[in-house]
């Protein structure tokens, strides 16, 4: 059994051995009959990986590191998580098993929708390095397959076909994750500059108004110089647009 961290990547599955992974979500891993008794558990391991993760990001993630939390030596890691990679996996379905609601259905399709959105934009929020996970393949844990269980159940009602019904679930979930990256890139520029959103604007907007004019620009001259623009929530005005969307496909169904 190899310990290497430079054969595995942040890709959640994509490279790691698929049977060791789901022998250990699922809990199906036999355990060593010889050896000395374990002193610590497959639980604890991921939520201190999970802990150095949201404080230093997956760039910051380390067998070594993970160990150095615990207060372990590294190699005692291994008796649990083969290599990184299947660390990856238990990870995410740990922070799924968190931030996915078990039940969506009470109030319709479309309220249990909006639940699911909202709280993966707030996984999001608290666990960035998710970005970089891949949902659409590798090991499925019992809190992914929960989440899957979940919306499938709350589509049901809705009458469209299996295959519809996957792609309303994976189209609600690609326009979170493009939201909450939007949110993650804005809020890097953020650190990186030392400016808040209103001082980069307070401070850019004199240098691009020189630049319009409204026979070059008219559309974004008028907006771009209305004295008492009306923003709106971005996230909450294209979440609704996507189930209009979605909606109007149910009705014509």
């Amino acid at each position: 059994m190899s310990t290497s961290e430079d054969e595995t990547s942040a890709s959640f599955g994509g490279t790691a051995p698929a049977a060791r992974s789901m022998e250990l979500l699922w809990g199906t891993r036999p355990r060593p009959r010889r050896g000395r008794k374990p002193g610590m558990t497959l639980e604890a391991i991921v939520a201190a990986a999970i802990e150095v993760a949201d404080a230093e990001g997956l760039d910051g993630l380390s067998m070594r590191r993970v160990a150095d939390a615990l207060g372990v030596g590294t190699m005692s890691l291994y008796r649990y998580v083969p290599s990184k990679a299947e660390l990856h996996d238990l990870m995410l379905d740990s922070v799924l098993g968190q931030d996915s609601p078990s039940e969506l259905g009470a109030d319709g399709w479309r309220a249990g929708l909006e639940r699911f959105a909202r709280g993966s934009l707030e996984g999001y929020r608290a666990h960035p390095w998710l970005l970089r996970a891949s949902l659409t393949r590798g090991a499925i844990g019992p809190n992914q397959a929960a989440a899957l269980e979940a919306l499938l159940a709350v589509l049901e009602e809705t009458g469209l076909p299996g295959g519809e019904r996957m792609a309303v679930v994976e189209l609600v979930a690609g326009y979170v994750r493009g939201a909450a990256q939007r949110e993650a890139e804005a809020l890097a520029a953020q650190r990186g500059s030392g400016l808040s959103e209103e001082q980069f604007w307070t401070q850019f907007a004199p240098l691009l108004d020189a630049h319009l004019s409204p026979e070059r620009f008219p559309a974004l001259t008028r907006l771009w110089r209305k004295t008492e623009l009306d923003w709106v929530d971005s996230f909450e005005f294209g979440l609704a647009r996507v189930l209009d969307g979605i909606e109007r496909l149910v009705a014509a169904r």
